[in-house]
């Protein structure tokens, strides 16, 4: 399995960066799937819903299924948030999975840095950096790409899998 992660701190821009690597990865021929952590409670239900109603009403997973996709919802309640693996593991086979958040997770990342953001670096402390992607000239012992240059960013990250650059 090919993982490779985007990290920072919030207002980094990391969604921007996932949305625009998954487009150029995707359009170079390979499969991708991502996996987002969210440090906050959502829902991905709306209330009233019979999906909501059946989650509302204690069950512990509710799978919702249409002609255009399906989704499985899965109460935690109070157990613990499953770590990353277990996660990936449920994940079908592709090319490359990208991972947005799971900063402290070992697997190889990139970091979105945004200097009007006004937060540190995480990289000099961090050895799974392998990279960062900016919008200003850092002094860094990793290679840097501007935050926009999807293409260039890619290609390390391809590279740097051992994965085509196109197919």
């Amino acid at each position: 399995m090919n993982i490779f992660g985007v990290t920072g701190w919030k207002n980094a821009g990391k969604t921007g960066l996932m949305e625009r690597l998954v487009t150029e990865i995707t359009a170079r021929g390979l499969t991708v799937s991502t996996l987002k952590h969210a440090h906050h409670s959502f829902d991905v239900d709306h209330p009233g819903k019979d999906s909501h109603r059946h989650r509302i009403a204690g069950a512990a997973q509710v799978l919702l299924a249409s002609r255009t996709r399906w989704a499985l919802m899965t109460e935690l309640r109070d157990t613990p948030e499953p770590p990353l693996t277990d996660l990936l593991a449920r994940l079908d086979p592709v090319d490359l999975i990208l991972v947005e958040g799971y900063k402290r997770d070992t697997h190889p990342k990139i970091e979105a840095h945004r200097a009007a953001a006004g937060n540190p670096l995480i990289a000099p402390t961090d050895p799974t950096i392998r990279a960062i992607a900016t919008d200003t000239p850092l002094t860094l012992d990793r290679p840097q790409f501007h935050l926009d240059d999807t293409a260039a960013i890619a290609d390390f990250i391809l590279g740097h899998l051992g994965l085509p650059p196109a197919r």
